[in-house]
């Protein structure tokens, strides 16, 4: 699907790490609203989201550590 593809752009992830969780909560909000998945998907959607902005903002500190 169009979320789980939004999911694994590493690089705008990084780029705009707010930005792209926001856009991902959003999408999966719309999914659910227009009844395309259940809550138990928006759910999984929702912690998958999470956990990419908690990569993103690891990954970003790592990379101000290492200069």
């Amino acid at each position: 699907t169009h979320w789980q593809v939004m999911l694994r752009d590493d690089v705008a992830l990084l780029a705009m790490p707010g930005a792209h969780h926001k856009a991902l909560l959003r999408q999966a909000c719309a999914l659910h609203r227009d009844r395309l998945i259940d809550a138990d998907d928006l759910s999984d959607m929702l912690e998958l989201a999470d956990a990419a902005l908690a990569y993103a903002v690891e990954s970003l500190l790592d990379l101000d550590a290492d200069i």
